[in-house]
């Protein structure tokens, strides 16, 4: 299956695309709202200072007079470095300041109200406050104009710099919400995590459902999985049931077929028939072999998944092993020689009484006649070894490995029966007890040592 990438990887990108939008969208607002609370802070100073300087108009002898405050000008320049212009006229005449300073319109003035606008002077942008005073000069009210206008260099460098603060403030919650993104796609993904891993810890065979606490949007697929499991459970336990059932109708015929086949090659004196009789012994010992060793095998896999771990004397299970295979050495002159002072594991009995069983079956069947076999136990450090070494003719010149894998056997066997499965059984057995099996050539004299390795509690 191909993959689409990670969760993990695909939410963090999604939280951080969100987080970066909101950056922009606060760096905006702080910057919009920046220029605004200058742009008003000028208004406010101009408006004030175009107000000092309107109440400072008098009339005298007729004559409108103005003396120039200079705590408006001063006000203005606290907040920045820019130019300040003015301009004080009637409708007829120009009182003090720039003459050629913009005014607004007379609609905009009416009411006594202060008129804004920004315009161009000088070769600059400026924002200028005017107001309108009626003067009584003589017997006739003038009106008079009081301009009061700024450059915006101030205004535009204060906004900048709160832009510039809000910019490094956007970029500093960009990154802490990546990181929260990061931290929050992780826990929100450990209980699928923690899921997976409960699994990969299982063996091959291990299909009991997760018994384990999930979210609400997780429960689906643990339900799903525990479903699967049971169903794939349940198609093992047919198919073992029924290699175990074949298994035991195969042998029952096959033993009737051989007796009947033995009984024909004592009573014939052809020697093509006995030839053919002899072929046919052959043809069904190597099948209820195989059919024994099936059967074997489909109890190993049956049992790993409910694995005992009683208390067993491997010299005890060493001895009795021996004993059963005691006639078949007997067969061919084969001597069991057995060192195993009494020791003690924890494991199932029935499972290491087959490994150990079809280990010292294949010692036997590949030894010449008139040799020994010697069954030792043995502790090294936190392991207990025990080694089967025969006199045969060794592992062959293929892969060690290969020998433990099914219905493998090596190239130095032809004409001895068997079916490939005895090491396969023994190396499962030693897997499903923490253990392993180490198959190696004798060192300085022709044969084999198997030994199966098993954890010592």
């Amino acid at each position: 299956m191909t993959g689409t990438g990670s969760i993990g990887r695909r939410l963090t990108l999604l939280l951080a695309g969100v987080a970066a939008l909101l950056s922009v969208l606060s760096w905006w607002m702080v910057t919009e709202l920046a220029r605004q609370a200058a742009e008003r802070t000028q208004d406010n100073v101009l408006a004030a200072s175009v107000t000092t300087i309107a109440e400072t108009l008098r009339s005298e002898q007729g004559e409108v007079r103005l003396e120039l405050p200079y705590s408006a000008f001063s006000m203005l320049g606290a907040i920045s470095e820019d130019r300040v212009f003015y301009r004080v006229a009637t409708e007829d005449s120009l009182l003090t300041g720039y003459g050629d300073l913009p005014v607004p319109t007379a609609e905009g003035l009416s009411g006594g109200r202060v008129a804004f606008d920004t315009g161009e002077y000088s070769g600059e942008e400026v924002r200028m406050a005017t107001v309108s005073r009626l003067v009584l000069a003589g017997t006739q009210p003038v009106s008079v104009n009081v301009t009061v206008a700024q450059t915006r260099s101030g205004v535009a460098s204060i906004s900048a710099e709160l832009s510039q603060l809000a910019a490094i403030l956007s970029v500093a919650f960009f990154l802490v919400a990546v990181s929260l993104s990061a931290f929050a796609a992780r826990t929100s993904l450990k209980p699928l995590n923690e899921i997976a891993a409960a699994v990969s810890r299982r063996g091959p065979s291990d299909l009991r459902p997760l018994r384990r606490a999930a979210p609400t949007e997780l429960a689906p697929l643990l339900t799903s999985l525990n479903r699967l499991m049971d169903r794939l459970g349940q198609s093992i336990r047919s198919a073992e049931d029924f290699i175990a059932e074949a298994a035991h109708r195969i042998r029952t015929p096959l033993a009737t077929v051989r007796a009947q086949s033995e009984i024909a090659l004592r009573s014939t004196q052809d020697e093509g028939q006995k030839k053919r009789l002899r072929q046919m012994i052959r043809a069904v010992d190597e099948s209820s072999r195989s059919a024994g060793q099936l059967l074997d095998h489909a109890t190993v896999i049956y049992r790993s998944d409910d694995l005992a771990r009683l208390p067993i004397n491997l010299s005890d299970l060493v001895r009795q092993t021996a004993s059963g295979l005691e006639p078949t050495a007997t067969m061919k002159d084969i001597r069991l020689t057995i060192d195993a002072p009494p020791t003690h594991v924890k494991g199932d009995p029935v499972l290491l009484e087959n490994a150990l069983r079809n280990v010292l079956d294949n010692a036997i069947k590949y030894s010449s006649s008139e040799t020994d076999v010697a069954i030792a136990v043995t502790q090294k450090d936190h392991e207990i070894h025990i080694s089967v070494m025969d006199e045969g003719p060794g592992l062959g010149d293929g892969p060690v490995d290969a020998l433990t894998q099914r219905f493998q056997r090596g190239s130095n066997t032809q004409g001895i029966v068997g079916s490939g499965l005895g090491l396969t059984i023994a190396k499962d057995v030693l897997l499903a007890h923490g253990g392993r099996l180490v198959l190696q050539n004798r060192e300085g004299v022709a044969g084999t040592c198997a030994t199966l390795v098993l954890p010592s509690y």
